[in-house]
Formats: structure tokens, C-alpha cells, sequence
């Protein structure tokens, strides 16, 4: 599996029946209750983004992530939570003079009626009179607000809907995308937007103009409290490395068989199109017809076959059990119908060998020996520093420890990145199963969807039941474009 990071092209919290705008706020406080102050008002908010699918819809389209080897692609909203990291927060009031909210629901909603709005350059929830100035210039009343999306539109509803179920947009109306409970008011937000997410992807839903964050109506509507309530997430103006995005996951781990296809289990076998070293894709999807040693094609096998690409210039076929063959012997792929913008290639004809299964099954009165691993890295040095457009093919380069030749050509191994934010790790990909090529093993890795920021890498090899991790394998920090020059 693999990720693509999508991060918010505009965000804003809608405060109730105020004009304030907060859109450049680095904080979200999304609040209800009954307890004014003289700086903060009473009442609730509501927290609206719009994201920026530009780099996942073109991963899509040239086939870099497939979707048609799998539609197991999920999209989760991620924001964190400002008290996620001090369990002394809890129960607690915060600089507003509010109580940490606990015990409650978020919901994730589809702003109707494809009403477009505006971000704003507001910062402060109050006007507030500095010493320096007769006049707060982070205080702002211009749209998007409560009221007004633009300076000469509103919402079709103040504050987008109607919490009582009335007016033009009652909330019973709205598209409910996901509902998440929060127990004790310091967990992050994660939200499934699967199905939303695909849909925009394929063409099904269009014209969508954002989406918004708020408390269940039973929450904003309650009555006779005497506090006011609030929990805050980091928004996209964040000066720290937790700037809310949508996470996609996505299935292009390449395990290719060919080295070691063995008799009675199933198998698999790619196709591989580069031009001038860069990935490239067919027209369409290619057929292929396996041979056995006589070049005569398998009974009952070659029309069932189906082909997929698993990646952007990678076709995936998957091999059903062979039984009752004379191992070891050749057979061969030939893959067919190839046409590249327009024009036919010809047939392509790989070969590879069918080993008894025994070869890779070991069964016996002996143990395995655990190994300890050792690793070389190309395409990425260590302490590099890396363009943020930068997209690079990290090979992997396994061998027994304390060892330069003895390699190790079919081992599990996997690889997860993150930060380090003092002594806290920041997870940025978790534990993912490295690609296996007949020649090499590799990841790619796409700085494009990354925050700039000092990254490592960690290893992890599962072999003879023992999982063996490699901490700090690769270090390197990806720096803006501008770094640089």
C-alpha cells in the first residue's frame, strides 16, 4: 500500500450569527454552550474546508494509482487535535476561558448547493485593541463568515444549514459524509470519505465546493448551560508539521513471481514498459497466453487470465495453482496486444522456470537459522537534501549483515517513514511492503504530497517468525524549491 496526501486549498470557521472570519487562523475552535465573555461570543461554530485533489486526479489518470487491479483505494480526512499530545489538558479550561469539550459527536457534511465562498483574511475570533494600534488588523468582518460566502453572495441558509430542521436548507437535507464520537476531546480527527472521494474521482459527483466540520444539532441545541464548551484542530495555516490533509491509500505493491514460481500455489507475473527509463502505459490493457515448455498453451487456462495495471507502466497477471508438472521446467509468457499511442507492438515473449513448491517450504527436523540483515540504498543518499517536486525510485539493496556479496533475493521486507518532533515520532507512512521485481527490490517515494521537513526511514525484514527492525536506516530532509536556490 501507499499513500497520497491531498492538503486543504481554503479553510474558515463559521461562528454563530457573527460576521467574524478566522480563515487565516493556524487553530480551528469549534465550540457551543451558554457562557459569554467580553472578547468571545456565545453559541457554536462550524468549520469549513475545500481541498485540493489536483495531484491525486492526476495519479489517477496516468495510472499511477490503479484502479483497476483493486478498488480497495480509501480517502480518510485527518486533523489534529491541539491537545492530542498533553493528557493534562484534559478537563481543563482553555485561553477563551471555555471547558475542553469530552463526550460528543462531530459530523462530516457536503456543503449543498455547490455555493462557492471565500477563505477570508481574518485571524482573531475578537477585535482586540493592541497597545501599539487603535485598531486589530487580524480582526476581519469580510466574507466568508456566518452570513456571506462572497462579498455580494450568502449562504443559501446562515451558517449553511439549519440546526432545528427549518428554513431553506434544513439539516435533515444535508449530505452526511461520516460521524465520528469523541470520547474524551483530545483525539484527532479521522474521517471516512471513502465513497466521496471516489466519486468525484470517476465523474459521478461533481460541482462539490467543500465540505464542513460541526457538532451533532442535538449538541449545539442544547439549553440551560452555564459553560461554553470547545475542542481545536490545527488548520492548514499551522506553522507545524500538522497541517490537516486526506490521506488515500492505494494497492501498487508489485510481488513478482518470476524468479520463484512454484508448481501448486498461485503466482504472479508482470509486464513492464519503460521508455527512455520512464514508466509508460499501453493504449489499453494487453492480453497474454502462457506456454508450457513445449510452447503449447495451457488448457482452460489463457481465456480465463485477466490482466490489470497495478501501476503506472506495470501490468499484473495472476497465475491460478499449476499442478502435475515435471519441475524444474520452462514455460513461457507471451504477452499480446500491444498498442502504444495508436500503434501495435509486437508480442512479447519472457520466460520463466517452475520450481517444485518444496523450494520454497521448508519441512523438516531442522530449524531455520534467524539471519541479521543489512541494507543498501540507491536513490536517495543519506543527509540528502531533496527538492519538494522531487519524485524518486528508492532501491533496495538486502544482504546478509556484515557481508558486501552475499545477497538475499526473497526476503519480506517492508519500510515505514516519519518525523521527529523532539522525542515524539510523527508517523508520515506506516509499515509498507517494499516492491519485488525479478531484478531488484524498491519503493517509490513522492515528495510532492510531503511537508518540507527532516524524514527517516526504518526497515523491517520478516523471516522464520522473527520480525528483525532497522531504526534510522536512511535520514534525509525534503526543503521547498526556493531553499535551495
Amino acid at each position: 500500500m501507499s499513500i497520497n496526501n491531498s492538503y486543504f486549498s481554503k479553510n474558515n470557521t463559521l461562528i454563530s450569527n457573527s460576521l467574524t472570519n478566522t480563515g487565516r487562523n493556524p487553530v480551528t475552535e469549534l465550540f457551543y454552550g451558554s457562557l459569554a465573555t467580553s472578547q468571545y461570543p456565545n453559541g457554536y461554530s462550524r468549520f469549513i474546508f475545500d481541498l485540493d485533489l489536483t495531484l491525486l486526479q492526476e495519479k489517477v489518470a496516468d495510472g499511477t494509482i490503479s484502479t483497476t487491479c483493486t478498488d480497495s483505494m480509501t480517502h480518510t480526512l485527518r486533523m489534529v487535535n491541539t491537545s492530542t499530545f498533553n493528557l493534562e489538558t484534559l478537563n481543563t479550561t482553555t485561553s477563551q476561558g471555555r471547558l475542553r469539550a469530552t463526550s460528543f459527536d462531530l459530523i462530516l457534511f457536503r456543503i449543498p448547493n455547490n455555493q462557492m465562498w471565500d477563505e477570508g483574511v481574518g485571524y482573531d475570533f475578537a477585535d482586540l485593541i493592541y497597545e501599539y494600534s487603535n485598531s486589530d488588523r487580524n480582526f476581519s468582518t469580510r466574507p466568508s463568515n456566518w452570513s456571506g460566502t462572497t462579498t455580494i453572495t450568502k449562504w443559501s441558509e446562515p451558517g449553511i444549514y439549519n440546526n432545528k430542521n427549518t428554513g431553506t436548507v434544513p439539516y435533515s437535507t444535508l449530505t452526511i459524509v461520516d460521524t465520528q464520537h469523541f470520547q474524551f476531546g483530545n483525539e484527532n480527527i479521522s474521517f471516512d470519505m471513502t465513497n466521496e472521494i471516489n466519486n468525484i474521482l470517476t465523474g459521478a459527483l461533481t460541482g462539490v465546493t467543500g465540505w464542513g466540520i460541526a457538532y451533532l444539532p442535538q449538541i449545539e441545541n442544547l439549553t440551560g448551560l452555564t459553560e461554553n464548551y470547545e475542542v481545536q484542530f490545527f488548520t492548514r495555516h499551522t506553522q507545524t508539521f500538522y497541517e490537516p490533509f486526506l490521506e488515500t491509500n492505494y494497492d501498487d505493491i508489485i510481488e513478482d513471481d518470476r524468479n520463484l514460481f512454484s508448481l501448486s500455489k498461485v503466482n504472479k507475473l508482470y509486464l513492464y514498459l519503460y521508455e527512455d527509463g520512464n514508466p509508460i502505459n499501453l493504449d489499453s490493457l494487453p492480453t497474454v497466453t502462457i506456454l508450457d515448455a513445449n510452447g503449447t498453451p495451457i488448457p482452460n487456462l489463457t481465456p480465463t487470465l485477466e490482466i490489470c495495471q497495478k501501476t503506472k507502466g506495470v501490468y499484473e497477471v495472476i497465475i491460478p495453482p499449476l499442478i502435475g508438472y515435471q519441475t524444474p521446467c520452462t514455460f513461457y509468457d507471451v504477452w499480446s496486444d500491444l498498442t502504444l499511442n495508436g500503434f501495435s507492438l509486437p508480442d512479447v515473449t519472457n520466460s520463466f522456470v517452475i520450481y517444485p513448491l518444496k523450494k520454497s517450504i521448508q519441512v523438516g527436523t531442522t530449524t531455520q537459522d534467524p539471519k541479521i540483515y543489512g541494507f543498501d540504498f540507491y536513490g536517495i543518499k543519506q543527509d540528502e537534501k531533496i527538492y519538494n517536486t522531487d519524485i524518486r525510485k528508492v532501491g533496495v539493496v538486502i544482504k546478509q549483515a556484515y557481508t558486501t556479496q552475499k545477497l538475499l533475493p526473497n526476503v519480506d521486507a517492508y519500510y515505514r517513514v516519519y518525523v521527529r518532533e523532539g522525542q515524539t515520532q510523527v508517523e508520515v507512512q506506516d509499515w509498507t511492503k517494499i516492491n519485488k521485481t525479478p531484478n531488484e527490490y524498491y519503493f517509490m517515494f513522492d515528495t510532492r504530497d510531503k511537508i518540507p521537513n527532516e524524514y527517516y526511514i526504518d526497515m523491517k525484514v520478516i523471516n522464520s517468525g522473527e520480525i528483525n527492525t532497522y531504526k534510522k536506516q536512511i535520514k534525509f530532509q525534503i526543503v521547498n524549491l526556493k531553499y535551495l536556490e
